[in-house]
């Protein structure tokens, strides 16, 4: 079994000197990684560093919103933000993308990789589509600290496939940190900022809630669930994507993980110090999600699941009203592959087509998904902005509807 370097004790201290020094009003930014993104309400901007194992809330309010949100479209973006940046697209890696919920403008966290180190920025993208670095250290902001912030020594494990040895790349992987998945999601909700990630101890993945404004206070609960398609119950994968919703009565969490368990948790479970089991109701399968999107369809409230290797799942907000929860036990023993009858397992949604693949999406607006998309035909990673009801770029696809004589028949 892989053990971590520190002992118990030494990460215990490392956390408590964390946790003393878990809120400050800094006067000088140093903002080391620009990760997860998440908004309030009103525009405070949120920002996950995991190199510091901290968010960083910057003053955004104030903007004013657009007389009609529009969509915004930007072809090779990564390309038009590695030029303004004064970098090769080589060397850039986009890491989140959020909307203001004001003036609909489009912020995205990207990573500058230079000759001796990577810096951070965020870009933004207004509704004329045009590209600018912010100068965060301009704005106002609140620095709060994590609580059991996992070391910066303990790395992942390479593994091969099956028998097979690691291979070059997967000995690469080896060399990551687990504290580079300390703010893998965030969440606002009603004055509370909620922080997916891992910790510090061996039992990793946490979910963390704070007060916004930051006062210095934060709990952190650790996070079991039952993985359908491993069968077994797992504490350290963290929580890759959530949104808050009410179901059953209830204010919960619906979280989903790495290879594609779907879980429900109680906001009023998440205390500190609490050992939560989360409510298996369905997966997928193999597959990372990405991101998970609220939105609005014909009146009912829906969850648009992106993945990175699976097509999007829309779920309908009230089919998880009284559904089906699974443990070890209620099916077959041992692992389930995709191409077993058995999967999915409890599926309540719908896989939809998507016309490329989503690296992030966001809402922009009641009725539109904006989306950085990579395009199956050409490789080029576009911003697309398209009808949330059907968000495909028809420019793509060629149908029925295409053809002049079908408009004659008419």
């Amino acid at each position: 079994m892989f053990k971590p370097k520190k002992t118990a004790l030494a990460s215990l201290l490392c956390a408590t000197a964390f946790a003393t020094a878990a809120f400050a009003q800094d006067t000088q930014l140093d903002l080391k990684f620009a990760g997860a993104l998440e908004f309030s309400d009103t525009g405070t901007l949120f920002v996950g560093d995991n190199y510091n194992g901290a968010i960083y809330a910057f003053d955004m309010t104030g903007g004013t919103a657009p007389d009609q949100v529009m969509p915004v479209n930007v072809g090779d973006i990564d390309v038009k933000i590695a030029d303004t940046l004064g970098v090769p697209t080589s060397a850039l890696a986009i890491n989140d993308m959020a909307v203001h919920p004001v003036t609909a403008e489009i912020y995205i966290s990207v990573s500058r990789i230079g000759n001796f180190e990577s810096a951070p920025a965020i870009m933004k993208v207004s509704q004329g589509a045009e590209i600018e670095m912010i100068d965060l250290s301009a704005l106002s902001f609140e620095k709060q600290a994590l609580d059991h912030y996992p070391d910066q020594e303990t790395t992942f494990r390479p593994r091969g496939l099956g028998k097979s040895a690691p291979l070059i790349r997967d000995v690469a992987k080896g060399d990551i940190t687990l504290s580079s998945l300390a703010i893998m999601d965030m969440e606002f909700h009603e004055g509370e900022l909620f922080v997916a990630g891992v910790a510090f101890d061996n039992f990793l993945s946490t979910l963390r809630r704070m007060p916004y404004p930051f006062d210095g206070t934060q709990g952190a609960a650790n996070v079991e669930m039952y993985h359908i398609s491993h069968d077994q119950f797992e504490t350290r994968a963290p929580i890759r994507a959530m949104s808050i919703q009410e179901i059953d009565g209830k204010t919960q969490l619906v979280a989903a993980y790495t290879c594609s368990p779907i879980v429900l948790i109680e906001l009023d479970e998440i205390v500190d110090g609490a050992k939560i089991s989360a409510r298996t109701l369905m997966d997928y399968g193999n597959g990372q999600p990405l991101d998970m999107v609220s939105y609005s369809m014909q009146g009912e409230e829906m969850l648009f699941l992106t993945s990175n290797s699976r097509s999007p799942h829309v779920i309908p907000v009230s089919s998880l009203n009284n559904a089906t929860t699974y443990t070890k036990g209620d099916l077959p023993d041992g692992g389930k592959s995709d191409m077993m009858p058995i999967m999915p397992v409890g599926d309540t949604g719908k896989a939809v087509m998507f016309d490329g693949m989503s690296l992030q999406i966001d809402n922009l607006g009641d009725s539109l998904f904006v989306s950085l998309t990579r395009d199956m035909y050409t490789g080029s990673l576009n911003m697309d902005s398209n009808f949330n009801g059907f968000p495909n770029r028809l420019h793509n696809l060629v149908a029925e509807f295409d053809f002049p004589q079908y408009w004659e028949d008419k």
